[in-house]
């Protein structure tokens, strides 16, 4: 049991070195050699865990998935007022965006140079993230909450993206913009253009 619980502790400790050094100079300019140092571990360990940079890369992309963290809200969202519920899901999607800008502004610049299977992975947990939001939004079709009318799947995938660009263009871009009103007046756009009325 003590060998189990060092080996998860070694695991977490290459996958936060990773993320800390991809983050400051990128997939490409990031060496395993240079990770298994920070980590404190031999090279020949770091890839007894993950066999190559590319995978090790893809799974600290996915540690960084605002996906577990939707899935934990769902369940909260449901017994929340609606437009409540958007707010909190964007504060989350907001907090969580803010905590890897740096990695996720290297990814933008370095992202069509990639490996294609790290593309791939990277869209689809995207796309998995709004899948499951837009099932949120079926939820809320059948309460009669939202139209029906609306595509679920377009209108998730609407809703974060005017919120990520909001967060481009305030941390990254470092634009004169008041985050906390701008998510505001996208929870309210989004909240009008989707929610169901008593006459339709």
């Amino acid at each position: 049991m003590l060998v189990i619980t060092d080996m998860k502790t070694t695991k977490d400790r290459i996958l936060e070195s990773a993320l800390k050094l991809f983050s400051q100079k990128g997939y490409l300019g990031t060496t395993t050699k240079e990770i298994a140092k920070e980590a404190n571990v031999a090279e020949v360990t770091l890839f007894r865990y993950f066999t190559s940079k590319e995978n090790l890369f893809i799974e600290v992309i996915k540690s960084q998935s605002f996906l577990p963290t939707l899935k934990d809200l769902i369940p909260k969202l449901k017994e929340m007022d609606y437009y409540k519920a958007l707010e909190t899901t964007a504060k989350y999607y907001v907090k969580l965006l803010k905590k890897k800008q740096n990695l996720i502004h290297i990814m933008l610049s370095e992202m069509f140079k990639y490996p294609e299977e790290i593309r791939e992975i990277h869209n689809k947990i995207i796309q998995e993230v709004h899948r499951v939001f837009a099932e949120y939004l079926d939820y809320l079709k059948t309460s009669g909450n939202v139209k029906n009318d609306i595509n679920s799947v377009y209108a998730s995938s609407a809703y974060f993206g005017m919120l990520f660009s909001i967060f481009l263009k305030k941390e990254l871009f470092k634009k004169a913009i008041n985050l906390n009103e701008a998510i505001h007046t996208c929870v309210k756009i989004f909240y009008e253009g989707t929610k169901k009325r008593e006459f339709e």
